[in-house]
């Protein structure tokens, strides 16, 4: 079965490849990849033994950063090595270097497990949420070097617990243990006698604490609010912003912040919104800003700072092409609105559960939540209260993991 795996990833990069000639999501991973053992040879060969973190992109980068910084701040000697199979996770990682060293991960062949264990010598692994990539694994497995899972979930209908998942259940029992989102995770591993496993929930909740604990006001963000109430828009796609344009109808005493999920599209977000007073974040000034009631953010890396401003928030992706993160909006304690799909995100659920979000299919639906929280401010704060208990009570994942695997990390 493992001679089929491997055949599999390789017609997989043969793909990739390919697929480089004409994308440049596929180029970036490929260019990535050219030279990539000289370059960790020059960079980690003969450096004491570090702790090497995976992650496929930059969601699970946000993951691990926890993790990264509370081995540091334990264990300042310790060198992380991080990897990353995706150019989004990557590109961020270079950008603002949390990891010692930061590299992509060279396809999952049997000779580049060898050769990347062989030239990183890693005392401990960490792989982050869904990163299961057997070769590497079983190359830290006959090497008798730890590996973990960290925010870990899984699904019934993943092909470990299928009739014909006997292999892959197998290549999962290698690791030395995980750390799982949910209580349901850890009975589906324990279903394939997985039993090395810790419901501690996802490593997000800790980060955006953190992020939110050191956030600081935008002086921008004061000239627009003024006095009126504000709903923020993450990661929005054109569904979602069509619901929101016509939300404002009807609350006019409200002022928008959107911000798309791709800054490309800055031009038909503007059209969408063209009957509102508009204001683009990269050519802002004061006059234009106090008078808009529609903030167009046509930049990166902000959003999660501009939730703090927010009367009520909402997510993007849930009409289309998946929800995107709403842990950066709940952290601020305000109420969390998003579309109809919503069934992968554990958090999501949740929350909708508790009743401190809400998924809504039609702008008829967000009108009569919103008209309820105008006209009942206890609702409201009962809603408030709702998001920011949840993530105060789902936070302390770091502190778990860390204290079990601080002994296998330790010099």
């Amino acid at each position: 079965m493992r001679v089929l795996y491997t055949i599999g990833i390789w017609f997989f990069g043969l793909g990739i490849r390919m697929a480089a000639l004409f994308n440049e999501k596929a180029r970036q991973w490929v260019r990535g990849r050219k030279g990539i053992f000289a370059e960790l040879q020059r960079q980690i060969s003969g450096k004491t033994n570090p702790v090497w973190v995976h992650c496929a992109s930059l969601g699970e980068y946000e993951q691990s950063k926890p993790l990264i910084e509370k081995i540091k701040q334990e264990q300042p000697e310790t060198k992380i090595v991080a990897t990353f199979f995706s150019p989004s996770g990557y590109a961020q990682a270079v950008k603002k270097p949390l990891a010692d060293y930061n590299f992509y991960l060279p396809l999952d062949l049997p000779r580049n497990a060898r050769k990347f264990v062989e030239i990183v010598q890693p005392k401990a692994a960490v792989f982050v949420k869904y990163e299961f990539w057997f070769n590497y694994m079983h190359q830290l497995h006959q090497e008798t070097i730890p590996f973990y899972y960290i925010s870990a979930i899984f699904r019934e209908n993943q092909h470990f617990f299928k009739p014909y998942g006997g292999w892959f259940a197998k290549q999962l029992r290698q690791a030395t243990h995980f750390f799982v989102q949910t209580e349901k995770s850890r009975q589906l591993l324990e279903q394939i006698d997985i039993k090395q496993v810790t419901v501690c929930g996802d490593t997000r909740f800790d980060r955006v604490k953190a992020i939110a604990a050191q956030v600081q006001p935008f002086d921008f963000m004061e000239t627009f609010r003024q006095d009126r109430k504000i709903i923020v828009a993450g990661s929005s796609w054109g569904p979602d912003e069509q619901l929101l344009a016509q939300l404002l109808q009807y609350f006019p005493e409200y002022k928008l912040v959107v911000a798309p999920h791709e800054i490309s599209r800055t031009p038909e977000v503007k059209q969408t919104f063209a009957a509102y007073k508009t204001a683009l974040y990269s050519s802002k000034d004061e006059s234009n800003l106090a008078d808009a009631q529609v903030f167009i953010i046509d930049t990166i890396g902000i959003l999660n700072r501009l939730y703090q401003y927010s009367a009520v928030s909402y997510i993007g992706g849930a009409f289309k092409t998946g929800l995107h993160n709403i842990l950066e909006a709940a952290v601020y304690g305000k109420p969390l609105f998003f579309g109809p799909h919503y069934d992968h995100f554990n958090e999501a659920i949740q929350l909708v559960a508790l009743k401190g979000a809400f998924s809504v299919n039609s702008v008829e639906e967000m009108k009569e939540i919103m008209t309820k929280f105008e006209n009942n401010p206890e609702y409201y704060s009962q809603t408030c209260q709702i998001c920011q208990d949840y993530v105060a009570q789902n936070s302390g994942a770091v502190d778990i993991i860390y204290k079990q695997i601080e002994r296998e990390i330790t010099n």
